[in-house]
């Protein structure tokens, strides 16, 4: 061990000792590549700590999907929040344990040596057809300001519609995520208007929702705040059923979805998530490798929402959640879906049942499991895909993080969403 990584070592092992858990990071992330002396926490200049998933060649060169912290949101990181604003449950991480976690990213190809960042998806062209609208908009509010799209179908008329918001997945953007989901043809076909945030390279170098900082996962704070305020300003504008309101996403994306249905039930009726992770699945950047590589559960934590902003989605007031994952996921392991489930199944009744089928769709094989409230009705779908990867089932290959083969995930996603008995929010 030379002088300045033992060096290294002792002073992230200060920093764990001050519960800077962040900096300790960086520190050895900086020690493992090579780079130099460690960086002090009170260097004005340090380089922001790096967090990307295994590639998958078979997935394409975005697959590593790269998971950045941002420099501004650090502060709220664990080991900087304020005693009370950490999650229950959360065992803090001996340096050993860190130390061997990014170790072992290093060798597989997430540590700092890894392959150059995945550029940014260029925007495709997006078809519209006559009497449709594809129109922009910006959002801002004291948590940051986000430009967002909306589709209107032709066949609006003035009716109240539903609204599916869909979060892009990293180094995506709305136009690419509208090519590759078809969301917008299924919109035209049975009526609904559909949003799409953006989140861009200032918040995130590789445009990537924040789902892992802890600041991005409460409610009326960061990222969450902003959709939310996306959400209610196009309920305003446009004629919106405010019953009818679904939000989505794949990814980093599907995510922040699972984010947003736990921190604004009242917000959204059902809750579609493809490829990502349970709520606080992560609180920091270790905890992040070890969930997208299924090593950790999702925190306990209590309900952050208000009496008055729940919402009767289910027998257990829990917003009701589709799920798809590819079996051969390599960059968000599978068992991930499985937490997800476990959190739609918990609080239910005695009297709910589970049913499972398998089939055949795309060419691909699928199990798909449905849990029904003690009502018979679907609480919760999940839908496993053998043979797809880190990849939107049944997606045009015009778009980044698609497969166009098995089960059509938007079709199926909007027939849930369509499907969900609704109920009006409590006063």
């Amino acid at each position: 061990m030379n002088f300045d990584f033992a060096s290294a070592m002792r002073q992230a092992a200060q920093l764990t000792r001050q519960r800077n858990l962040m900096e300790a990071t960086r520190v050895i992330q900086r020690a493992l590549s090579g780079r130099g002396r460690a960086v002090s926490p009170v260097d004005p200049s340090p380089e922001r700590a790096r967090l990307i998933a295994p590639p998958n060649a078979s997935e394409g060169p975005a697959a590593a999907e790269p998971l950045l912290r941002n420099a501004r949101m650090e502060s709220a990181a664990t080991g900087n929040a304020p005693a009370e604003e950490r999650p229950p449950g959360r065992t803090r991480r001996p340096l050993g344990e860190v130390l061997n976690l990014l170790r072992q990213a290093d060798r597989s190809g997430v540590g700092p040596r890894s392959a150059p960042l995945a550029k940014l998806r260029k925007a495709p062209p997006v078809l519209v057809p006559e009497g449709a609208a594809w129109l922009t908009r910006t959002f801002a509010c004291e948590a940051g300001s986000r430009d967002y799209k909306v589709y209107v179908p032709s066949r609006a008329d003035g009716k109240a519609l539903p609204l599916v918001v869909m979060l892009h997945g990293c180094t995506q953007n709305p136009e690419d995520f509208a090519v590759g989901t078809s969301m917008n043809r299924l919109a035209e076909d049975l009526g609904f208007i559909v949003a799409y945030p953006r989140q861009p390279a200032t918040a995130n170098p590789s445009a990537c929702w924040n789902w892992f900082n802890l600041a991005d996962q409460r409610r009326d704070n960061g990222e969450p705040s902003i959709i939310a305020g996306i959400t209610r300003t196009i309920t305003a504008e446009f004629r919106i059923d405010a019953v009818r309101v679904y939000v989505a996403g794949l990814s980093a994306g599907g995510t922040m979805a699972a984010i947003m249905a736990a921190a604004y039930p009242e917000l959204y009726a059902a809750t579609g998530i493809h490829s990502g992770l349970a709520y606080r699945s992560a609180t920091d950047l270790a905890s992040a490798f070890a969930a997208m590589r299924g090593g950790s559960s999702p925190i306990e934590a209590a309900p952050m929402q208000a009496p008055q902003a729940r919402r009767a989605n289910g027998a257990n007031g829990r917003v009701r959640t589709i799920v798809f994952h590819g079996a051969s996921d390599r960059t968000v392991h599978p068992s991930n879906a499985e937490a997800i489930l476990a959190g739609a199944r918990a609080g239910l009744s005695d009297l709910a049942h589970e049913m499972q089928h398998d089939g055949i769709a795309g060419g691909r094989a699928y199990t798909c499991t449905v849990i029904a409230d003690a009502s018979g009705a679907p609480h919760a779908e999940f839908w496993e895909i053998d043979g797809l990867g880190h990849a939107w089932s049944g997606g045009s290959p015009e778009g980044s993080y698609t497969d166009p083969r098995g089960p059509d995930a938007s079709r199926e996603m909007v027939r849930f969403f369509l499907a969900t008995p609704t109920q009006p929010p409590a006063r």
